[in-house]
């Protein structure tokens, strides 16, 4: 089974390629939010975290990887992180960067070939997201693809002088 192939994109590693998507996006301060990050980052700092992309998860406990189109445009980024072998789990994010490509099934997509790449090659039993209370459509995003609102923290992230809470998101693989 094709694991990270659909029918209108596929998800690939990073290539060098890719440099200044990752750079407009990890310096896009409308991503901060949802990353919680809040500096910006060096040209040199994308550039060794593209050159190490290739360690295992196993080792880094993370995986990003690129969105593209049939014809091989890159739209997007998808990302597993928090990778926790031992119970089976892991966190995932996702953004597309254009807003011309967003709510274009894209985000879907990938969300669904992520989620079966994790239970087929790396055996997990729950894959979970955590989104920010005013992040609708991530929400619905979330809940189109299966998971389920499974927790709300209260006061959770600071933005812009105020507290927001925070909803988390699992879908869970019953093998039986």
């Amino acid at each position: 089974m094709l694991t990270l192939y659909g029918q209108n994109i596929f998800l690939r590693a990073l290539e060098p390629e890719d440099f200044e998507m990752i750079f407009s996006v990890e310096n896009n301060e409308e991503f901060w939010e949802i990353s919680t990050n809040s500096t910006p980052y060096s040209r040199y700092i994308i550039k060794q975290y593209i050159e190490n992309s290739h360690k295992d998860i196993y080792e880094v406990k993370q995986l990003r990887l690129v969105i593209c189109t049939n014809d091989k445009t890159p739209v997007g980024l998808i990302d597993l992180f928090n990778f926790e072998p031992k119970h089976r789990r892991v966190a995932v994010g996702i953004v597309i960067d254009n807003k011309e490509n967003r709510g274009s099934g894209y985000g879907g997509e990938a969300l669904k070939l992520l989620c079966n790449f994790c239970f087929a090659h790396l055996g997990l039993h729950q894959i979970y997201a955590n989104i920010g209370i005013d992040n609708v459509p991530s929400q619905q995003l979330f809940e189109k693809a299966g998971f389920k609102k499974s927790g709300h923290k209260k006061d959770w992230n600071y933005v812009n002088g105020k507290f927001k809470d925070e909803l988390t998101y699992q879908l869970i693989h019953n093998v039986h």
